[in-house]
């Protein structure tokens, strides 16, 4: 199967999907697909996809889900699994497409509980670990609290133009992602079940002073997991370590990665 372009979009059944390729392909190197948190697309990765390609000599492929960036709309409401149906129904889909031969699953927030959904889920030998960046298994009340006060920026304050940069329906986005968590059945919300399962080599990272989630989060992985789990709690970081502590994150990223490849 030949790769796609550097950028571009990838047709997933009915769905348009962009994406950016950086370094080299899936017949040279390994791949890293990264996904994106829940109100992020392909550029609001910012520098993070092309220094870790760089860093690692890997190829890096960083697609938008569909509802995000400039893909295709996803039809509202959205329902309380749609990060089990991404892993189930999508993801295998976009590896497919790309030719992806081996490498890792690198995701923030819910991109990172869509690799684990993926790798507790799929027998896929071609994953060889995980890179979870501020990870959700469970939704606590400082989740809840985080997004509440995120609504409320966007509804008042400047935080409609800042998203609108990046996404073509901007309330759709938002909404549609926010809706979900702030609704009362989502407390329940629970993927803990699927960590079980993963059989590679996990890496979490998370911000000391993470607002949307707390240390309960690394310590489900500990207790769920069979397979080795290595912890990095940046110190100066909240929710977006790659962004607010961005020496430090590559750092233990690339680290991460090397162990995982040599092996």
């Amino acid at each position: 199967m030949s790769s796609p372009p550097s950028s571009g979009f990838l047709d997933i059944g009915a769905q348009r999907l962009e994406y950016r390729w950086i370094g080299p392909r899936p017949e040279a190197a390994p791949t890293l697909v990264l996904l994106h948190e829940g109100l992020g697309c392909v550029g609001m990765w910012g520098p993070f996809p092309d220094q870790l390609a760089v860093a690692t000599g890997c190829g890096v492929f960083v697609y938008s889900r569909a509802g995000y960036g400039q893909s295709s709309p996803v039809a509202l409401p959205r329902r309380l699994n749609y990060m089990t149906e991404e892993a189930r129904d999508a993801l295998p889909l976009v590896l497919e497409a790309i030719g992806f031969r081996h490498g890792l699953l690198v995701g923030h927030s819910d991109g990172a509980s869509i690799a684990a959904i993926y790798a507790g889920s799929h027998q896929d030998h071609r994953v060889r670990g995980l890179v979870l960046i501020a990870p959700h298994f469970i939704c606590e009340d400082v989740t809840n609290a985080s997004i509440t006060e995120m609504r409320k920026e966007f509804e008042t304050g400047e935080l409609r133009p800042r998203l609108a940069r990046w996404h073509a329906d901007v309330d759709a986005t938002v909404c549609g992602w926010s809706d979900v968590w702030l609704g009362p059945d989502f407390r329940a919300w629970d993927i803990s079940e699927h960590l079980a399962y993963v059989r590679v080599p996990i890496l979490i990272v998370q911000g000391a002073d993470d607002q949307y989630g707390t240390l309960r989060q690394i310590e489900i992985a500990q207790e769920e997991c069979y397979c080795p789990v290595d912890v990095a709690l940046l110190h100066g970081a909240r929710h977006v370590p790659q962004r607010e502590a961005p020496e430090a994150t590559m750092r233990v990223v690339t680290d991460f990665i090397s162990r995982v490849m040599r092996s």
